[in-house]
């Protein structure tokens, strides 16, 4: 039995995307008693980055930074993924926007 000709072709295209397909790195934020438990969080420069926010609380917290144009609501014990990026060397503030004297915190871009 032969493999259609379409499908021989498909094979070397996805091993030339496998290194497109690579995951970002990631980069853990946890929100507990109505604060980021790091409130200076290292990042590299140049790349995508898949944020993972995770809330401990019991009530909702919103994700949101106005330097990184972002903003997502994290229900109580849950977690959320957030992309960013590329982003040059920098300090990138965010913040609990239902608790905003508190939940604080910063995304430190580094070459």
């Amino acid at each position: 039995m032969s493999t259609p000709l379409p499908a021989l072709l498909l094979i070397p295209a996805l091993t030339l995307a496998a290194p497109a397909l690579a995951a970002e790195p990631e980069i853990s934020i946890v929100i507990e008693a109505h604060r980021f438990t790091a409130t200076e969080v290292p990042a590299p420069a140049g790349v995508k980055l898949r944020l993972i926010v995770e809330n401990r609380d019991k009530t909702p917290e919103e994700f949101e930074s106005y330097a990184l144009n972002r903003e997502k609501v994290v229900a109580p014990g849950a977690k959320v993924v957030v992309y960013v990026g590329p982003l040059k060397p920098g300090r990138y503030e965010f913040f609990g926007d239902f608790n905003p004297s508190t939940a604080r915190g910063w995304l430190v871009v580094q070459p």
